[in-house]
């Protein structure tokens, strides 16, 4: 696992166990793995949530049923104890009392607004963290393609966890990963290249 650095991106990803179709034979995590809904639609399975700095490295990850909100786990101290400066997350994330619990904390919720939300003024050097958060999204895309975290041929609860943290430890250990660059000035503001 990475360090945390200021600068931190999070976002959760399906990781779907069967077809939708086959939701009702399913046996392997029946009373496990949960409906869920998602940006591509709904799925039955579980929930990987991570959080990853600005060169790729996780800083720590979460599995829960497909059900849980996004922001739950960033409820949880144990998530995000090591975290602090910004945190940057999709429009999934926006909540008041989650913004104002991890201020508390020494992090910063950094989201888009929804559409029908009022503007709010914002760090000219958060808007292109915004822009990168394409990040978190990368490591999630080689989390399923290349390392091969989601299928569906488990056979047991024990089989699908190895199979998780063995695709968690072979992304750790690819040598090249997705990163941004980020120069700090003396004022404090970020630069991006």
């Amino acid at each position: 696992m990475g360090k945390c650095t200021g600068i931190s991106f999070v976002d959760s990803t399906p990781i779907r166990v069967c077809r939708n179709q086959r939701i009702h034979i399913h046996r392997t995590f029946k009373g496990i793995a949960q409906r869920g809904k998602c940006s591509m639609g709904w799925f039955f399975g579980f929930k990987l949530h991570l959080i990853c700095n600005e060169k790729g490295e996780l800083l720590n990850f979460m599995i829960t049923p497909g059900d849980i909100d996004d922001r739950e786990p960033l409820k949880y101290n144990a998530f995000v104890e090591f975290i602090y400066g910004k945190l940057v997350g999709d429009k999934g994330y926006i909540g008041k009392e989650l913004f104002l619990r991890l201020f508390v904390n020494g992090i910063q919720l950094i989201t888009k607004l929804k559409n029908n939300m009022k503007g709010a003024l914002m760090s000219v050097s958060d808007k292109p963290l915004l822009r990168k958060r394409a990040i978190i999204e990368t490591a999630n895309d080689e989390l399923k393609n290349i390392a091969q975290i989601e299928h569906s041929r488990h056979r047991c609860f024990d089989n699908f966890i190895v199979n998780i943290l063995g695709a968690i430890a072979a992304y750790c250990m690819f040598p090249k990963k997705p990163c941004i660059n980020v120069q700090r000035t003396l004022d404090t503001q970020l630069t991006l290249f």
